[in-house]
């Protein structure tokens, strides 16, 4: 059985470091097989910015809406430098779900995600998206650990 190569790839950012290592897995295996890349942000708004909060709810929306448009501006650099085509993506959201609902619905056929450095009871706490994405996604799921990370 012969298999068609990759040609969608999404890279899901959060724009730390700790993804440096998936973004630059994601941009070489879509060297390789000629793939386009999808750079994703999900700005996490429902649970940075309280629903009840009102002063400068904007303000910090705004913020974080330009640090995905940076993250995914990054991600689409990286991918010129090596000869890569990246659309960049900002949605709003539950990371998890959009980075899913995302794949599903654009033809994506590998995600590559990193482990965005929680650990600890701040994973408890927070959930891991990497371990979110890979439970629910029919989409094959490439997890690469942050540089980091043991």
């Amino acid at each position: 059985m012969k298999r068609e190569p990759h040609r969608n790839i999404l890279i899901a950012t959060d724009g730390s470091d700790n993804t440096l290592r998936a973004i630059s897995c994601g941009i070489e295996f879509a060297k390789l097989s000629g793939a386009t890349v999808y750079a994703l942000y999900v700005v996490n708004k429902s649970s940075t910015i309280s629903e009840t909060w009102t002063l400068g709810k904007e303000m910090i929306y705004e913020v974080m809406r330009k640090d995905g448009e940076k993250a995914v501006s990054k991600v689409k650099k990286l991918g010129e430098a090596s000869g890569v085509e990246v659309k960049e993506v900002v949605l709003d959201g539950y990371p998890s779900s959009e980075i899913i609902d995302f794949a599903e619905d654009n033809n994506i056929d590998l995600i590559v995600i990193g482990t965005f450095g929680k650990s600890g009871i701040e994973k408890f706490l927070i959930g891991s998206v990497a371990e979110k994405v890979v439970r629910g996604s029919k989409v094959p799921v490439m997890v690469v650990r942050g540089s980091g990370q043991s």
